[in-house]
């Protein structure tokens, strides 16, 4: 492990917004009153802390030990092995676990009214069902004609918490939330991506409040973060107008085709409803990249290491194929996997004990990107705060045509924000849409393409390398 570098005296959330590094998991601004620090809408669609003044704060004297992406802060391997120190498994990629499963809910329609199998929902409500919490904080729908499709909002009851089941690939932030649990007391458990749970842990060593009210934290596996300007792109493939949207559904789910099969399925304000299949849209396909937060190229964590539990989707076959949805679930403490392993002899959850490398096998494609990849991107030279990670730089026993793969999907993330943002402003959606399916034919060519490309990757890698600059 690399040392930490000398704290920058511009550590701050704005230094981290400029340096890529933001995520906008609202950490930072949660820890601060409105009237000193607030998320707030980027032009491209992301969440940043915006501060309501330049004067200090005890947020701010703290941000740099609590924002995920901060040099200073501890990470993965150190918060995990402080939560979990008698875990029977520590795996390099997986982290420290108890048990993994695969498998789905098996009781009162939890498998059929989620994404996948039904697992998170299941284990947030059998929370609350058990009294263990006073309320389960988790991404639910909003009304989102002309604003804002999702938020993070505090359910108490397990029919609120069923309604805020599927998976959103969409921008939330914490700070909110995290103000509601300050103000109420009891006890809650958190949802959310690896890098909020890790800012989630990271608060609680700073935040005893935070600390004592949040004993809990259920982890989503992650490919990446989307902007809001995914939505967007929906809108403008399938002729209908963003601000007539009200909900969408990123993975409509149908049980007679493979779980794999995406389709985006939108609600429109007049009742209307419309939808496309992922492979049809010019920016479908998700290891491209489109509209990724620059945060997540410097992401080591796909499994959420530092949650109690963490799921994710079965993609290796059979679940893969199997439209109902299938999770893998690892159990990281004890309390849960004591609660799994009784409602699997109760018949309530239908799981299949497995090992840390079929957890890998379903995650392969986002493991390497965030090992293998993000080794390779440490070697790009890279303005401001430089972060630490678990991988040190390295081009090592990387193909030549591997890495203009990392370089393509790099360019992709940076410029799909870039030109929807020009396509939003001159009012012409068709500028992005045939931008995108330029450069997604040419990801996919070079991506899944068969032979060896030898020097000519090498050379246009360079050439890349010249204009991703």
């Amino acid at each position: 492990m690399r040392e930490a570098p000398l704290r920058p005296p511009s550590l701050n959330p704005g230094s981290i917004a400029a340096s890529g590094l933001c995520i906008g998991c609202g950490a930072c601004a949660g820890l601060q009153s409105p009237d000193e620090a607030v998320m707030a809408w980027d032009g491209y669609g992301e969440l940043k802390p915006r501060a309501a003044s330049d004067r200090p704060s005890a947020g701010s004297r703290m941000f740099a030990a609590i924002c995920p992406f901060s040099p200073e802060a501890r990470d993965e391997t150190a918060i995990a092995a402080a939560a979990f120190p008698d875990a029977a498994i520590d795996h390099p990629l997986v982290g420290r676990f108890e048990a993994a499963y695969v498998g789905h809910a098996e009781e009162d329609g939890f498998r059929l009214s989620g994404s996948s199998g039904g697992m998170v929902s299941w284990v947030a409500a059998e929370l609350v069902r058990r009294k263990l919490v006073d309320g389960i904080a988790h991404v639910a729908p909003l009304d989102g004609t002309g604003g804002p499709l999702f938020g993070y909002r505090v359910s108490r009851t397990i029919d609120e918490v069923r309604r805020g089941a599927k998976s959103r690939y969409h921008p939330v932030h914490l700070a909110d939330v995290l103000r509601e649990i300050r103000a109420r007391p009891g006890r809650y458990a958190i949802v959310g991506v690896p890098c909020f749970v890790k800012a989630i842990r990271l608060l609680g060593t700073q935040d005893p409040v935070l600390r004592k009210r949040i004993p809990f934290t259920l982890g989503l596996f992650c490919g990446h973060m989307k902007s809001s300007r995914f939505v967007d792109s929906f809108a403008w493939q399938m002729g209908v107008s963003r601000d007539a949207v009200a909900r969408v559904e990123y993975r409509l789910k149908n049980p007679d085709r493979p779980a794999n099969w995406y389709t985006a399925h939108l609600t429109l304000a007049d009742g209307r409803a419309v939808w496309k299949d992922w492979w049809h849209l010019a920016d479908g396909d998700w290891g491209a990249g489109f509209f990724q937060n620059a945060a997540c190229n410097y992401c080591d964590d796909v499994v959420a290491e530092t949650a109690d539990i963490a799921f994710g989707d079965a993609w290796v076959e059979p679940y893969s194929s199997d439209g109902r949805g299938t999770n893998v679930v690892i159990v990281r403490s004890p309390l849960f996997h004591r609660m799994v392993e009784t409602a699997r002899q109760e018949g309530r959850l239908t799981l299949q004990p497995v090992d840390a490398d079929f957890i890998v096998a379903t995650q392969e494609a986002g493991l390497r990107h965030r090992r293998e990849g993000l080794a390779y991107r440490l070697t790009w030279s890279k303005r401001g705060i430089l972060p630490r990670k678990r991988v040190f730089p390295s081009r090592a026993g990387i193909t030549a045509r591997r890495r203009l793969v990392y370089r393509m999907r790099a360019i992709i993330a940076k410029w799909s924000h870039r030109v929807a943002w020009l396509a939003r402003r001159l009012d012409i959606p068709g500028l992005y849409v045939r931008w995108a399916r330029l450069m997604l034919a040419a990801y996919q060519a070079l991506t899944y393409s068969r032979g060896s490309i030898g020097r000519a990757c090498d050379a246009i890698e360079r050439l890349l390398a010249r204009v991703g600059r």
